[in-house]
């Protein structure tokens, strides 16, 4: 139970901005990424090394359910197969920004 509420308190304080001010950043999102991810997806063009048995985040992007709102939020909440770090809402906002910027 607690667990569910904290989801839900996560993914209202993602969606709850809609001011521009407050708007994702991709170009800082794409900073974050090449710092915190590509040791293990292929976060850009030209990116020579990642993991094999995870997605790039072009596939990310491309996915047909693809939602930057959603991302951020799993982004925030911890899970085993990836490192937790220590994303605010802002950077998780701005990663998902970067990932959408990809889609085709």
């Amino acid at each position: 139970m607690y667990l569910h509420l904290r989801r839900i308190c996560l993914l209202l304080a993602v969606t709850s901005s809609s001011s521009p001010a407050l708007a994702a950043d991709a170009g800082h999102g794409a900073d974050l990424a090449k710092r915190w991810c590509a040791s293990c997806h292929v976060v850009a063009n030209g990116q020579t090394q990642a993991s094999a048995d995870v997605p790039s985040f072009a596939a990310v992007a491309r996915r047909p359910d693809f939602n930057p709102e959603k991302l951020a939020f799993f982004l925030l909440d911890p899970h085993p197969k990836m490192p937790n770090f220590p994303l605010s809402r802002t950077e998780a906002g701005d990663i998902a920004a970067y990932i959408g910027s990809l889609r085709p």
